[in-house]
């Protein structure tokens, strides 16, 4: 078994909505990011690919390339999962925090579960998604933006 832990961080900027987890989340702000932002999928990528100790998100998607100019995350997402199953791995869960005052995740946390268990070819009781506030407190907490947590396991098919 292999565990990986992955964090990442997005500020907002003007736009009409947030993607999280693929999922289009109606708010009055979007993400500041050179792909579409999905900080859920980035920072579980970043605990897949830690799990495979294969670098970030960064390392196999930078944002010096302008082929991931606004590039869907689900991209990220789908060729991870096809490196993970190419060395042998399958995934046995994983574990996320949503860190924002706003939006509120919970409407979305089953669509989200929906969606990334149809991308990684799980069943959606192998993701967990959870949110928390930081009680108004830093960057969070004033609405700047949005941090997420995420762990993973990985087990050895072969």
């Amino acid at each position: 078994m292999r565990i990986g832990s992955g964090y990442d961080v997005h500020a907002f900027c003007e736009g009409d909505h947030l993607i999280l987890g693929g999922i289009k989340i109606p708010f009055h702000k979007s993400f500041k990011a050179h792909s579409d932002g999905d900080v859920l999928i980035h920072a579980i990528c970043d605990a897949l690919l830690g799990a495979l100790a294969l670098g970030d998100i960064g390392h196999l998607f930078p944002p010096s390339d302008n082929q991931w100019k606004d590039c869907n995350s689900d991209v990220f997402l789908k060729h991870i999962h096809n490196l993970i199953l190419e060395k042998g791995y399958q995934i046995g869960n994983i574990d996320t925090t949503i860190i924002c005052e706003k939006p509120k995740i919970k409407p979305y946390i089953s669509s989200i579960q929906t969606n990334l268990s149809e991308i990684l070819g799980i069943n959606h009781k192998q993701i967990s998604i959870k949110a928390t506030t930081t009680e108004k407190l830093g960057f969070c907490g004033r609405e700047e933006g949005i941090a997420v947590q995420a762990v993973c396991l990985l087990e050895k098919t072969t």
